[in-house]
C-alpha cells in the first residue's frame, strides 16, 4: 500500500536567512542604479596632474643624468687602470725575463770555488775582471728583485681598484636603469592622463602650450641688465641659439636638451666645462641669493631638491629647457621656488 507522506516543509530559519539575502540584493541593486557615475577630472585638474607628473620625472631624470656621468667617469679611470696594468705587465715581464737569464747564465758556469777557479784560471788577470763582473752582476739581480716586487705590489693595487670600480660600475648601471625606468614610469602615467581628455581638451591644452612657448620666444622684453662676464654671455647667446628646441629627458644637445643638458652644452660652447647635473651646477660658482643681483649668464637654481637649472635672462626672465611637452623658452623666474643664482 502506497505512503501518502506531506512534504516536509522548509524551516523556518532558512526562509527567513533566504528572504534577508534577496531584500540585500534588492537594496545593492537599488543602490547601484541610483548612484551617480564617478565625476571625470576637468581639464583643468588633469593639467595640474600632469605638470605633478612632469616635476617628478624631472627629479628622477636629473638623478639619472648624475648615474650617466658617474658611469662615464668610472668607464674613463677603469680604463685607465686597465692600461697601466697591462703596461706594468709587460714591464714586469721583462725584468722576470733579464733575471732569468742571468740565472741560466750562472747554471751553465756553475758555482765553483773562487780559489780553486783562481787556481785553474790560465790567466789570473782575466779571472779576476770577471769575478768583479760577477759581483756587480749578483747586486744588479738583488736590485732587479726589489723591482720586481715592487712592481708586483703595484700591479695588485691596481687590480684591486679596477676591481672596486667594475663593481661599482655595475652598481651604477644598475641604478641607471631604475631611474631611467622612474622617469619612462611617470612619463607614461602623463601620457595616459592626456589620453583621458576629449579631443578638445587636448587641442586647448596643446595650444595653450603653443601660445606660451610663442609669447616667450618672440615677444620677451630682457631690459638692459649686464652679462656676468664674457663666457657667460657667450653661453647665454649659445642658448639662445636653440630656443624652441625640445625638451628630452638626458639630452645635451645639439638638437633636444633637458634643463642642466642646455646649460651645460651652452657653457661648453663658451669653452667652459661645467658639471652635468643641476645639483651639481648649483655648487660650480658663486651663489646670489638676491635676484637684484643676477646678471644675465647666470645660472638660477630651483626647487628645494635643486632639480631644475636655468639661464638668467634679464628683467626677471630665465631662458631655459622647462619640461616634457614644451620647448627652450624663455619664462618668468616667478613661476618656479627660486633657491639662487650660481655666477660660473
Amino acid at each position: 500500500m502506497a505512503s501518502h507522506r506531506r512534504p516536509k516543509q522548509a524551516s523556518r530559519t532558512r526562509v527567513t536567512v533566504l528572504t534577508t539575502a534577496a531584500a540585500a540584493a534588492v537594496a545593492l541593486s537599488s543602490q547601484a542604479a541610483n548612484a551617480a557615475p564617478s565625476e571625470k577630472p576637468s581639464k583643468d585638474e588633469v593639467k595640474a596632474k600632469v605638470d605633478k607628473l612632469y616635476e617628478e620625472a624631472e627629479q628622477a631624470t636629473e638623478k639619472y643624468n648624475g648615474a650617466k656621468e658617474k658611469q662615464e667617469t668610472l668607464q674613463k679611470e677603469i680604463s685607465t687602470i686597465q692600461d697601466n696594468v697591462a703596461r706594468g705587465q709587460e714591464d714586469l715581464n721583462e725584468l722576470r725575463d733579464s733575471m732569468g737569464l742571468a740565472a741560466a747564465a750562472q747554471y751553465r758556469t756553475g758555482s765553483i770555488d773562487s780559489s780553486l777557479q783562481l787556481f785553474l784560471s790560465s790567466n789570473p788577470d782575466d779571472y779576476l775582471d770577471k769575478a768583479s763582473t760577477a759581483d756587480q752582476l749578483s747586486a744588479q739581480q738583488v736590485e732587479q728583485l726589489k723591482k720586481i716586487q715592487d712592481k708586483q705590489r703595484e700591479l695588485a693595487q691596481d687590480r684591486a681598484e679596477a676591481s672596486d670600480k667594475l663593481k661599482d660600475l655595475a652598481a651604477t648601471r644598475t641604478e641607471l636603469g631604475s631611474k631611467k625606468k622612474e622617469v619612462q614610469g611617470k612619463l607614461a602615467e602623463a601620457q595616459k592622463l592626456l589620453n583621458s581628455l576629449t579631443a578638445a581638451e587636448k587641442a586647448a591644452l596643446a595650444a595653450a602650450d603653443a601660445r606660451a612657448s610663442r609669447s616667450a620666444t618672440e615677444r620677451v622684453d630682457l631690459g638692459n641688465t649686464a652679462p656676468a662676464s664674457g663666457r657667460a654671455m657667450a653661453a647665454f647667446q649659445a642658448a639662445q641659439s636653440k630656443i624652441g628646441s625640445p625638451y628630452v629627458y638626458g639630452a645635451s644637445g645639439p638638437s633636444s636638451f633637458d634643463c642642466s643638458g642646455l646649460t651645460s652644452w651652452a657653457f661648453a660652447q663658451a669653452g667652459v666645462s661645467i658639471p652635468r647635473t643641476s645639483q651639481a651646477q648649483a655648487n660650480a660658482g658663486t651663489r646670489i641669493y638676491s635676484q637684484s643681483d643676477l646678471k644675465v649668464g647666470d645660472l638660477v637654481i630651483f626647487y628645494g631638491d635643486l632639480h631644475h637649472v636655468a639661464f638668467y635672462a634679464g628683467n626677471g626672465q630665465v631662458l631655459h629647457a622647462p619640461r616634457t611637452g614644451s620647448v627652450v623658452r624663455y619664462e618668468s623666474i616667478n613661476n618656479m621656488p627660486f633657491q639662487f643664482g650660481v655666477r660660473i
